[in-house]
């Protein structure tokens, strides 16, 4: 009884949304793809297209389920907590990676190069940084922010632009707009970590050496 106990506070519904969401990525990307490879040969398959787009947006849309299924059951578990943001940076890194403009002139829009490279570079630090955390202070403590939320719900709004294929000079400015968050929620979270560090019991005992 105890082990199914112990099975149901882990596989809440929220935590199988989100196992769900991540099963999803690679048929996504699959679809992403095909798709990619057909603008390519320059036979543009708007299926493709349409099946990336819905699948995106059915994932997106989870996300937000999962999280208000959590708190409205009072089942915000630690699995939960790191299966979550997994889920969201994988299905936003392959899907912001796959769009760049490096090969596909012809489609529109598309991201640019800095953008990609900007949420790249901030994840790979927020990864460093939560590794870093962890073997100095032992435990990681990570607050959602609610600029680290807007990041990600404006990279995710984005993602969809793309994938409708609808262009538009707003585009760029939603772009510019997820950079910014992006960015600042990046900063939030670097400030997060060097407070974790500074109150952890390592480096007391390094002042008191010095």
């Amino acid at each position: 009884m105890n082990q199914q106990q112990q099975n149901r506070t882990v596989f809440t519904l929220a935590n199988k949304i989100t196992i769900v969401r991540i099963a999803t990525i690679p048929v996504f990307v699959l679809a992403l793809i095909y798709y990619l490879a057909s603008v390519a040969r320059q036979e543009p398959n708007e299926t493709y297209r349409f099946a990336a787009l819905v699948i995106f947006t059915a994932a997106a849309l989870s996300d937000a389920l999962d999280g208000y299924f959590a708190r409205s059951r009072n089942e915000v578990t630690r699995l939960g907590r790191i299966l979550d943001p997994i889920a969201d940076k994988s299905l936003l890194l392959a899907a912001i990676i796959l769009l760049t403009r490096l090969r596909y002139p012809t489609m529109a829009p598309h991201f640019p190069i800095w953008f990609t490279l900007l949420v790249i570079s901030r994840d790979a630090i927020l990864i460093l940084g939560a590794l870093i955390v962890h073997a100095l202070a032992g435990a990681v403590e990570v607050w959602p922010r609610i600029v680290g939320k807007i990041a990600t719900v404006l990279q995710m709004a984005a993602v969809i632009w793309v994938l409708t294929g609808y262009s538009s000079p707003w585009f760029y400015l939603s772009v510019v707009a997820a950079s910014v968050f992006t960015f600042l929620s990046g900063v939030l979270y670097v400030i997060d970590g060097l407070r974790q560090l500074e109150k952890s019991p390592l480096a007391h005992h390094g002042h008191h050496h010095a």
